[in-house]
């Protein structure tokens, strides 16, 4: 047998071996860690930043939550942080974002669901919020406390009488000059 025969004998076989190892191997690298196979480094720099939050200091709880992202990019605690403060700091979108980052390491996971829907609250997506209450009251087996109070800010939300657009802005006022605003010579 020569080398050209042999090659073209193992080539399949070694061909389909190679591609079942890169799949193995993409499996396992996209696989997610559970809550507590965090780094405790990652675990130690959001307990700083909830006592940074806690006080008022929010680029400094910022800083902290940022860090411990760079040490464990899926601490999803630190996501959950980070929209407190984003929603502290009356930025509803950054919040939604950022429950969202959460959502995408634990899909369901009623505090994250539940203050996206604070957020989007806050932000006037009521339709939106609804769907998180109604997701969080698929998961919640009893009713828990998201949802209570996710329903009691949309139900609150909805109370309130929408501004129309005729009384927020003024009516446009003639200028005291007349009709010509030129400067006479």
């Amino acid at each position: 047998m020569t080398v050209l025969e042999t090659l073209m004998r193992f080539s399949p076989p070694a061909l389909a071996l190679s591609l079942a190892l890169l799949c193995v191997s993409s499996i396992s690298y996209g696989k997610k860690r559970a809550d507590h196979e965090i780094k405790p480094e990652s675990s130690a720099l959001v307990a700083q930043a909830r006592t940074a939050h806690s006080a008022g200091k929010h680029d400094e709880a910022i800083d902290k939550l940022e860090s411990a992202l760079a040490v464990d990019p899926l601490n999803r605690d630190a996501y959950l942080v980070m929209a407190a403060v984003a929603k502290s700091q009356e930025l509803p979108g950054k919040a939604i974002r950022l429950y969202r980052e959460a959502l995408l390491i634990e899909p369901n996971d009623v505090v994250a669901l539940g203050g996206q829907g604070e957020a989007l609250v806050q932000k006037g997506a009521l339709t939106r919020a609804k769907d998180n209450l109604a997701r969080i009251t698929r998961l919640c087996i009893a009713v828990c406390p998201e949802q209570t109070k996710l329903t009691a800010l949309i139900a609150k939300a909805e109370a309130q009488p929408t501004i129309a657009k005729a009384d927020v802005l003024p009516a446009p006022v003639a200028s005291a000059g007349g009709t010509d605003d030129k400067p006479k010579n």
